[in-house]
């Protein structure tokens, strides 16, 4: 296959784009791919998640700077050891890291905040916290629309789950 850029050499560098679900493909020369900036990125091509996850905790790091450093209760990582091998030691480094992980998951994820399904198996916890957030996007859409029959049955209906919700984290403590 030619190089879709300077149509004289045989392509050896295929990009794949999606944007917006729609992809695109371009296949280019090693010269033409290098001309466009794109030989720089492919040169010694390797996914190391801790250098990865370590670009985005370096300010972390550096802000860091106190004598006693904090482990994971139960696997006994510190957050150093997380950035620089870019993966954590259990489920428990999450709680013990959680405020210097969360900027780092915000920027590879965009949010921190599950929004898809919950499956069956899941606390009601959950499944309540998402019908209150649920009720409540919908009410603020009935008082936006002037629907105040609406809106008044919506705030009882949330009013009632929260008062399960806190009765259910007080039988939980």
């Amino acid at each position: 296959m030619l190089c879709q850029y300077c149509e004289r050499n045989e392509a050896t560098t295929h990009i794949k784009r999606v944007v917006n679900g729609e992809m695109t493909q371009t296949h280019l020369c090693g010269d033409c791919a290098a001309h466009l900036g794109y030989g720089d990125v492919f040169s010694g091509f390797s996914l190391n998640l801790g250098e990865l996850l370590g670009g985005f905790t370096n300010a972390a790091l550096h802000s860091a700077g106190e004598a006693k450093v904090l482990r994971c209760p139960k696997c006994g990582n510190s957050f150093e050891d997380i950035a620089r091998e870019g993966k954590l030691g259990c489920a428990e480094c999450y709680a013990a890291f959680y405020d210097k992980l969360l900027p780092s998951l915000q920027r590879l994820h965009g949010r921190i905040q599950h929004s898809g399904k919950v499956a069956d198996s899941a606390g009601e916890k959950i499944k309540l916290k998402g019908r209150i957030d649920k009720l409540k996007t919908d009410l603020a859409a009935a008082v936006a629309e002037q629907n105040f029959e609406l809106a008044a049955e919506l705030r009882d209906e949330i009013k009632a789950l929260e008062k399960e919700q806190d009765a259910g984290v007080q039988e939980g403590e």
